[in-house]
């Protein structure tokens, strides 16, 4: 039967704590039924885009490789390392119905009644000094035309965040 004290949280604790730390994320770590160990994560530079509007999502521990990707992907997979430790075990068989691990592993990404916090969005990748520069004359020109774009601005850097 899953099961984890909080002498097991408090040992779990450091290496959980190191990874938010490294990726810049602010969570909190708690115990749910005395058998699941759930880490929330509160706010950060990491861009979770699978909410459905209201800034909080379950993960599901068992797809992340499917789910997400790049840094996201990497903190989830460091954050399930170290949350298992080394005290973590499945000796679970579905096909005789048969379920025993030490504990469950849960991972929210904000709270119900209170949204994950993004901190810092990506900087512009490109920075020029002319449109034509960013897009090239010929689309400059058409932009100019549609009067979307100013004529020539002087002192201005265009970047490709400008640009939908």
């Amino acid at each position: 039967m899953a099961y984890i004290s909080q002498k097991d949280k408090a040992d779990l604790a450091p290496a959980i704590k190191a990874v938010l730390k490294k990726y810049g994320m602010k969570g909190s770590i708690a115990i749910k039924h005395h058998m699941s160990l759930v880490v929330n994560v509160q706010s950060g530079p990491l861009d979770f885009d699978h909410s459905h509007g209201d800034g909080y999502t379950q993960v599901n521990v068992y797809h992340i490789d499917r789910h997400y990707s790049g840094d996201v992907k990497q903190f989830l997979l460091e954050l399930i390392t170290a949350m298992k430790g080394d005290k973590w075990f499945d000796k679970s068989d579905i096909m005789t119905d048969y379920f025993h691990t030490a504990y469950y592993i849960d991972i929210n990404i904000g709270k119900w009644n209170k949204p994950y916090v993004q901190t810092q969005f990506p900087k512009a990748t490109k920075e020029v000094e002319t449109l034509e520069e960013l897009v090239g004359d010929e689309m400059a020109a058409k932009l100019r035309d549609l009067g979307m774009i100013k004529q020539q601005d002087t002192g201005y850097k265009y970047s490709q965040d400008e640009m939908i």
